[in-house]
């Protein structure tokens, strides 16, 4: 690689920096702002927006329902997709290809058709709006992630570990469950933070099955409508706080498992 060629990579990736990074800590700064609209130059700067945040039952009941939704759906997927992907794992039978292809097919369908699909199958089944109908979108919509990261994760698992495990006598049900699900944990624990974050992050789906309970994004949807203020920053930013942390513990989770596997 030429001089030239590195400088124009390096320009690339701090310009890519630049465009992701600014725009975030600019949403954190405008928390701090003391004045009820967004915009600069910000003359004095105040704790209340994000104190306000704490303080407020109406959001702490949001963040709530919100981590609750995320964290029902995200186990559903988890067991789901890891059932389906330990199911499709090296075996050859026919339908196989059929399987897989509509397990992926939520991960491919735009998100306010899906929506809409979804609201359409509830009132058909007769499941009212609200937590478990969100549920049950939020899970069908991340059950493809999950396979997809757990299928990449049983390619690399040695067929020795499994069949040595049978020679001593282990049944299925006990060599999955002291080789495969060992082995498979960094990849559920990754799917499981990408589960979290994809359905907390949810407005569309949560929108169209929501009922009166609004979930995190859609009381932040809400609150836009009456316009910008440095409030919606302050929650704003505690969320991403709070992904930036899960997402950080994850990483660091996946790898000590990876070097005690290897």
């Amino acid at each position: 690689m030429t001089r030239a060629t590195r400088i124009f990579m390096s320009v690339i990736y701090w310009a890519f920096v630049v465009y992701v990074f600014v725009p975030l800590i600019l949403m954190v700064v405008m928390g701090f702002k003391d004045s009820k609209f967004i915009g600069f130059p910000i003359r004095s700067w105040t704790l209340d927006w994000y104190t306000g945040v704490f303080s407020d039952t109406e959001t702490l009941s949001v963040f709530g329902y919100s981590v609750v939704i995320a964290i029902a759906s995200t186990a559903v997927s988890i067991f789901v997709g890891t059932w389906i992907a330990v199911l499709l794992d090296g075996r050859k039978f026919m339908g196989r290809a059929v399987i897989f292809g509509l397990t992926i097919l939520p991960a491919l369908v735009p998100g306010i058709i899906s929506a809409i699909a979804f609201r359409i199958y509830a009132r058909l089944l007769g499941i009212e709006p609200g937590m478990f109908a969100i549920i049950w979108s939020h899970a069908v919509h991340n059950v493809p992630f999950v396979t997809l990261v757990v299928i990449a994760r049983l390619s690399t698992l040695p067929k020795s570990y499994t069949e040595a495990a049978r020679d001593l006598g282990a049944d299925p049900f006990v060599a999955f469950a002291r080789v495969t699900l060992p082995y498979l944990m960094p990849a559920v624990i990754g799917a499981s933070i990408f589960c979290l974050l994809l359905s907390f992050d949810d407005f569309v789906r949560s929108f169209f099955l929501g009922s009166y309970d609004p979930t995190l994004p859609v009381l932040i949807f809400a609150k836009l409508r009456s316009g910008m203020s440095p409030e919606i920053n302050a929650i704003a930013t505690v969320a991403l706080v709070i992904t930036a942390v899960l997402g950080i513990w994850a990483e660091r989770s996946t790898r000590r498992l990876n070097k005690e596997n290897a």
